[in-house]
């Protein structure tokens, strides 16, 4: 099927090069980072070489990107294609700006998750890169062996607090994208999913059972002394990388300052809300390629992206040039550096972060509701059902 597939836009791709000029055989694709410059720049040279159509790799800025896509790429303005988190999808598909993709018999070779990321309504309109997620360290000199509970975190942490070990139990760099383990592990949601599978605002979890039991969790620590009410993200990183907390709960960006410090630190899956319950999970940020349908090379993006790119080959290059998880299932289930296997067992049941609009009302709400359940101003379960309002507000302007 798939060579039939591969077929089919090849010759649309030969259609297509005969209605632009020479001028327009040109693909132009932006990032948002300088990690996969040099890969995808040499993967560039290769497509050329073998399809006779220069590529040309640009880092820009993601807000940039984000602008390009939502308010010039009607007019057919910005690039061919974007490499983009899949939570920034929804708007440029909302604007019809994103061109549907057909994977075809490829798509078994991604993980279902990294699909789910950058599939909106029931469509997909990404291919895949790499997936990614925070972890659950630990000082493996305080800590030998991972604790399976959350109070067991709490109860570890209060003997090395009350030995004059630690300053504090764990690090917690923020009550909303780093802690979201902890909440799962209790139950909580943001948003729930209709009968299609795809997120919806009908369904707003903020102030659920669970998300309100993990906010308490926190509330409980603070009120005993065993962390700070003011939460701040580098202080947490400085307490754990001088060793002067157990635990953090942070991502892939920590790994350098952590071994440069020489802290020897473990990464593991979450703990449970209880003995033998289910771990908590992260949120999966998926990183992919969108295809702008409003440029005139659409078809030969979509050839570069998924024809020429979607091997194991290429994939391999670009995990070993910027060895973030990738989201070529083989790939990333044959990960054996400890740092990689650890992101990957915490992130065993991560869910793609939803990229629908609401989500964007969520974050200031969600960072007011930890913020007065910390400073002591607001019962957790007041707190969030506060936070529901703002986003209800909001969704329904």
């Amino acid at each position: 099927m798939k060579k039939f597939v591969s077929l089919f836009v090849l010759v649309a791709m030969l259609a297509v090069s005969l209605t632009v000029s020479a001028q327009d055989s040109e693909l132009t694709i932006w990032i948002y980072d300088d990690g996969r410059l040099e890969v995808l720049t040499e993967l560039g040279a290769a497509f050329e070489a073998e399809y006779g159509v220069p590529v040309t790799v640009q880092v820009v800025d993601l807000s940039e990107i984000r602008n390009a896509m939502t308010l010039g790429a009607a007019s057919g303005e910005g690039p061919d294609m974007i490499i983009i988190p899949h939570d920034n999808l929804g708007p440029i598909v909302e604007n019809g700006a994103a061109l549907p993709i057909d994977l075809g018999d490829i798509a078994e070779n991604y993980l279902p998750s990294a699909l789910d990321g950058f599939t909106y309504d029931g469509q997909l309109y990404g291919v895949p890169l790499a997936v990614e997620n925070i972890g659950f360290f630990r000082n493996v000199d305080l800590v030998p062996e991972a604790p399976a509970t959350w109070d067991e975190v709490a109860e570890i942490g209060t003997e090395l607090l009350d030995n004059g070990d630690i300053d504090s139990v764990i690090g917690l760099p923020d009550l909303t994208y780093n802690s979201y383990p902890l909440f799962t592990a209790f139950g909580g949601y943001i948003f729930g999913r209709d009968e299609a599978g795809n997120y919806t605002p009908e369904d707003i979890g903020m102030n659920s059972e669970g998300m309100v039991a993990a906010l308490t969790w926190v509330e409980g620590l603070i009120e005993d002394g065993l962390i700070s009410e003011n939460i701040d993200w580098e202080a947490a990183h400085v307490q754990f990388e001088t060793g002067r907390s157990a635990f953090i709960l942070t991502g892939p960006w920590a790994i350098n300052r952590f071994e440069t410090a020489g802290v020897n630190y473990e990464i593991t899956a979450f703990p449970a809300a209880e003995e033998g319950g289910e771990a908590g999970y992260p949120f999966l940020g998926v990183q992919g390629i969108v295809i702008n349908a409003n440029k005139p090379n659409a078809i030969l993006a979509e050839v570069f992206a998924v024809d020429f790119l979607a091997n194991e080959e290429n994939y391999q290059m670009i995990f070993d040039a910027e060895p973030r998880p990738s989201a070529w299932a083989s790939i990333f289930e044959s990960a054996t550096d400890p740092d990689t296997a650890g992101f990957n067992a915490a992130g065993i049941n991560a869910v793609p972060m939803p990229s629908i609009p609401a989500m964007g009302y969520v974050w200031d709400a969600w960072v007011n509701a930890g913020a007065l359940v910390a400073q002591g101003e607001l019962s957790p379960q007041e707190a969030l059902d506060v936070a529901v309002e703002q986003i209800l507000a909001q969704v329904e302007e």
